[in-house]
C-alpha cells in the first residue's frame, strides 16, 4: 500500500482521529469548505485539495465506522479502506450527489460487508476493542461532562445507551445502519437512501422494522 495514500487515510494531522463526541448531527459539526472545488482540484491530482476533504469529514467517518462495528480495530481499518477507495476513485465522482453521501455510501458497504462476515451473534455484548485488546461497553465511554450535570442522572443515562447498544445486536446489519444513520448521525431518510443505493420509501420501511424491533426489546422501559 503507497505510503502517500496510507497518510492521507490516517488525516491530515497525521494521526488518526479519535470520535467526537456522541450526539452531534453530522450537518451541525462538519464545517465544510466548499466541497465541489476541492472535488474537482483532486480529480487534478492536487493531493492537498483531497486531504481537506479527508480532515473535514475523517471524524464523522470513523463516528460512523465505530458505532456500527463496535470495535476501534475495525474501525479504523473500515475507516482507512473508505478514504483509500475514495482517494482511488475521487475521478469517477459525477456530483450527482454530495461528497459525504458519497464517502458514507462507501463505509456502510465496508460495515455491510464487515457485519455480513463477521455473523454477529444475536446474545453478542455490545463492546468495543481499545488497541490493548480490552474490552469496554462503548456507550459508557461518553459521560456527561457539562457543568452542573447530574452524576446519578448520567448513569442512568449510560445504562440506558447500554440497553440500546443491546439491542441494536438484534438488528440485521442493513437495519442497524439505517437506524444509526437516522437517530445517531441525523440523516434525512432520502439522504439515506442514497447512501444505500435503495429509496426514500424502502429506507422508510426498514427503519419501521428496525423500530419495531428496538420498542420489543426495549418495551419495559415504557
Amino acid at each position: 500500500m503507497p505510503a502517500e495514500v496510507m497518510a492521507l487515510a490516517v488525516g491530515a494531522s497525521g494521526s488518526t482521529p479519535t470520535p467526537a463526541r456522541r450526539g452531534h448531527m453530522v450537518s451541525q459539526s462538519l464545517s465544510r469548505v466548499d466541497d465541489s472545488q476541492l472535488i474537482r482540484e483532486a480529480q487534478r491530482g492536487n493531493r492537498a485539495a483531497f486531504e481537506e476533504l479527508v480532515r473535514q469529514y475523517d471524524r464523522a467517518v470513523l463516528r460512523l465506522a465505530l458505532h456500527l462495528t463496535g470495535s476501534e480495530a475495525d474501525a479504523q481499518d473500515i475507516y482507512q479502506e473508505a478514504f483509500l477507495k475514495a482517494y482511488r476513485n475521487i475521478g469517477s465522482f459525477r456530483f450527482e450527489c454530495s461528497f459525504y453521501t458519497w464517502v458514507y455510501r462507501i463505509v456502510t458497504n465496508l460495515c455491510l460487508d464487515h457485519l455480513r462476515k463477521k455473523h454477529v451473534r444475536k446474545e453478542e455484548a455490545p463492546v468495543a476493542t481499545d488497541g490493548q485488546g480490552e474490552e469496554f461497553d462503548l456507550l459508557s465511554q461518553f459521560a456527561d461532562d457539562r457543568p452542573g450535570a447530574d452524576p446519578e442522572r448520567d448513569l442512568m443515562r449510560r445504562e440506558l445507551g447500554g440497553r440500546i447498544a443491546r439491542a441494536m445486536t438484534r438488528l440485521t446489519p442493513r437495519e442497524r445502519m439505517v437506524f444509526e444513520l437516522k437517530h445517531f448521525q441525523g440523516l434525512k431518510l432520502r439522504t439515506i437512501g442514497e447512501i444505500l443505493n435503495t429509496t426514500e420509501e424502502t429506507a422508510k420501511n426498514t427503519l419501521f422494522r428496525a423500530t419495531q424491533k428496538m420498542r420489543g426489546s426495549l418495551g419495559d422501559l415504557r
